[in-house]
This record gives structure tokens, C-alpha cells and sequence, in this order.
């Protein structure tokens, strides 16, 4: 009979082994718990930065520079303002295809639609520049989320008033987010610029610049 007990007690585990197991156990379901609150509120906080960059009061700040060159001729808009896509934004290497809106339609909203940001010009526009922003990030709207695949010497083309507009990327860059920033592009030239926040990154905004490169 003392042999059985001897055997039993040295089956038991140590009251020290059972308290590590479980202060173990309790460390590693905190942890998960924690990384998934601390992802949550980072996609909130990604959000909300993307949606406070553009309800700034102005998105444009064009440098001393970029004032002394060329005159860019004037958008002829047309007479009546219509809420129906008048062009489209197509980017083959990430799946977008997207329209956007007269600049004066009270549709042409970055919470709705891509934005055609005021002060831009339509392609058939003499060395005009085709504004364009968007959110990124988590959503519906999130319109140019995968702009961030994007390289120097990829491919974008826009649709408008039945020629089709072929651009190619010359320069990426980034800015700080102050509600306000700078467009470095070729004034002798037509060009499109792409706006967006910079993905992984809720200081800054990325701003995408193509040159044309044909009409079709």
C-alpha cells in the first residue's frame, strides 16, 4: 500500500510546473489579444488620417517656381453641370477603372468618387494637368488603395469625350500631410496627377505624376 502512494506522488506535477504552465498560457492569449486591438485601432487611425487630409481647406500649393512658367490655357467647361461620369480612369497593372465627374458636380466628392481636384484641366487641355484624388486605406471609397504598386514607367490611361489619353509615369514622390502640397511636373507638357495617402504610412501622401504619351 505505501509503494502505491510513493508511485502516486511522483506522478503528481510540481505546483511550481502547473503555475508556469498556466502564467504561460495567460502571457500568450494577453499577447494576441493586445497585436489584434493594436491592429484595429491602427486601420481606425489610418482612416481617419486619410479622411482629415482631405477636408483641408486646400490640397494645392503651387511653388514660386513652378509660378514663372508657362501660362496654362484655360478648362473650357461646358454651360450645363451634369452629374453623370464624363471620363474614366483606367490603370490596367492594378484592376481600377473608375469614372469621374465634372468638377463642379456636387457628385465630384472624395467620400463618393475619385476627386477631380479644382484647378485641374480636362486631357485635350494644352499642357493642362488632370488632377485626381482618392482615399486609400479601408472602405468602399477607398478608390486608390493599390496606387502603391505603382512604378516609374507604368501605364495610365483616361477616357474622355471619346479619345483615350495614354499615360506613362515619370516621377513618384511623397509629402507631408499639412492639407496643402506641391505638384512638380514638365509645364510643356499634358500631364495627370494621381493623389492619395501613402499606404502603410498615415504622415504623408503620395502623388503619382504620368506625362501623355499618345491619343488614340
Amino acid at each position: 500500500m505505501q509503494e502505491k502512494l510513493n508511485n502516486t506522488e511522483k506522478k503528481r506535477i510540481s505546483p511550481y510546473v502547473t503555475a508556469f504552465i498556466g502564467a504561460t498560457i495567460t502571457l500568450i492569449g494577453g499577447f494576441f489579444l493586445s497585436y489584434n486591438y493594436v491592429q484595429a485601432k491602427k486601420i481606425i487611425a489610418y482612416d481617419y488620417m486619410a479622411n482629415a487630409f482631405y477636408n483641408g481647406e486646400e490640397v494645392i500649393n503651387i511653388t514660386e517656381e513652378e509660378k514663372t512658367k508657362k501660362p496654362v490655357e484655360e478648362t473650357k467647361l461646358p454651360e450645363e453641370v451634369t452629374n453623370e461620369y464624363i471620363g474614366y480612369l483606367i490603370i490596367p497593372k492594378i484592376n481600377l477603372t473608375k469614372g469621374f465627374l465634372d468638377v463642379r458636380s456636387t457628385e465630384n466628392d472624395v467620400e463618393k468618387n475619385i476627386l477631380v481636384v479644382e484647378g485641374s484641366n480636362y486631357p485635350d487641355t494644352d499642357r493642362g494637368n488632370l488632377i485626381l484624388a482618392g482615399h486609400s486605406g479601408t472602405g468602399w471609397k477607398a478608390f486608390f488603395n493599390e496606387l502603391y504598386q505603382l512604378q516609374v514607367n507604368d501605364t495610365a490611361y483616361v477616357t474622355y469625350k471619346g479619345k483615350k489619353y495614354v499615360y506613362r509615369i515619370t516621377n513618384i514622390y511623397k509629402q507631408p500631410k499639412t492639407g496643402k502640397l506641391a505638384i512638380y511636373r514638365n509645364y510643356d507638357k499634358n500631364t495627370l496627377t494621381l493623389i492619395t495617402c501613402t499606404n502603410n504610412d498615415s504622415l504623408t501622401q503620395t502623388i503619382y505624376i504620368a506625362e501623355l504619351v499618345s491619343v488614340e
